[in-house]
């Protein structure tokens, strides 16, 4: 069997499903990616039994079928140091050697029976399905997905919940100290009445392998999915990835409706403040305090143990009562991090309820809040 591919076709393909690829398998061959020639078109698979990530990719030329498992280091190695041009792989269907000739040289691998990998099953019945824009999804888990947690104890935080109803479209994540909340109006479940409810918690993993790829694929992603499984096809890349098991908390539920005072403050000022004063808050719990008044914040931070302390004043439209609230500086820093408009709003209630954090204005459609616990100051 050979056939002819384009080694920079190729090499990019095989970097993207290269995520999917687990450090430690149960099984030895999932090591390996998963090559299928069928009519002149080659399908590639990395799996980690969890998440299957399938591409397929024109071939230059082929002289039959035929499916085999090659060592997935061996060929990014190799394929990361080969300029553009055509590369020819031959591979000996009894002994299962591979040769791989490109310009001035070659190399020699030893492959696998293709027999021997598991494949990507098809969804039999499955329960829902959705399509949504690649950039309308990039923005759905990069704006969430800082937020989850790494949780043993509590899987379902450990993910983005995709909450579909027939009227829209909602990403959520949580930490049990941060929550991110965004709607999106403009996308909802493919032939869902109004009143349907279906919520799927992804992993991280195709979280950040579809983030690899969302912003060079063209036409719309879409969802497949049933209680166990989702079905992700982007272009010419496929994922299937398990879901997380369980019940997510009822998100809506610990949003405060009535924050009655409102900060309106520059983002880039109030991000990089927090940065140089968080320098000095105490190593054990991260605290700043803000102190907010008369239309100027002031970000404090000390650490007894080592006598450091800092201090810095941001101006912002407050002329309410005075506030003092505290929080977890890296926890506010990665919010702040995450929202791309000039000024964001703070809504805030006391030093013990949670604050709201929100872009001073949305993107159309979309509608984002990220809710962030206090933490408690001694007197």
């Amino acid at each position: 069997m050979k056939f002819i591919a384009s080694s920079s076709a190729l090499s990019s393909r095989l970097q993207a499903i290269s995520k999917v690829l687990s450090p430690k398998n149960a099984l030895p061959v999932l090591d390996n990616f998963l090559f299928d020639i069928q009519d002149n078109r080659l399908t590639v698979t990395a799996s980690d039994a969890e998440t299957t990530m399938v591409t397929t990719m024109d071939l230059i030329e082929s002289d039959k079928s035929g499916v085999f498992a090659i060592s997935a280091k061996n060929m990014l190695d190799a394929f990361k140091e080969i300029s553009e041009q055509p590369v020819t792989i031959e591979v000996n269907e009894q002994s299962m050697a591979v040769r791989i000739d490109y310009q001035n040289g070659s190399f020699n691998f030893v492959a696998l029976p293709g027999d021997e990998y598991p494949t990507m099953k098809p969804m039999d019945k499955p329960t829902g399905s959705l399509s949504i824009s690649p950039a309308a999804l990039l923005k759905g888990i990069s704006s969430t997905v800082f937020a989850s947690a790494d949780d043993e104890l509590r899987p379902v935080m450990n993910g983005v919940v995709l909450d579909i109803t027939g009227k829209d479209l909602t990403f959520v994540a949580s930490d049990a100290h941060k929550l991110v909340r965004l709607t999106n109006t403009a996308f909802h479940g493919d032939n869902m009445e109004p009143d349907s409810h279906y919520m799927l918690i992804l992993r991280k993993k195709p979280i950040n392998v579809l983030k690899s790829i969302l912003g060079r694929e063209e036409g719309d992603a879409h969802f497949i999915f049933d209680e166990n499984r989702a079905i992700i096809q982007l272009g010419d890349y496929k994922i299937s990835t398990l879901l997380i098991e369980g019940r997510f908390p009822n998100y809506q539920a610990v949003i405060p409706q009535n924050n009655p005072y409102t900060i309106w403050v520059d983002r880039l000022s109030i991000l990089n403040a927090l940065k140089r004063v968080s320098i000095c808050s105490d190593q054990s719990n991260g605290l700043v305090r803000l102190d907010i008044r008369d239309n100027q914040m002031t970000i404090s931070a000390q650490n007894s143990d080592f006598s450091t302390s800092a201090q810095e004043a941001v101006s912002c439209q407050y002329g309410d009562a005075a506030l003092l609230i505290g929080f977890k500086a890296q926890f506010l820093i990665d919010i702040m991090s995450n929202i791309v408009t000039q000024d964001v709003v703070i809504k805030l209630a006391d030093p013990a309820h949670a604050g709201l954090i929100m872009p001073s204005e949305n993107d159309e459609n979309e509608d984002l809040l990220m809710l962030l616990m206090p933490m408690m100051i001694k007197a």
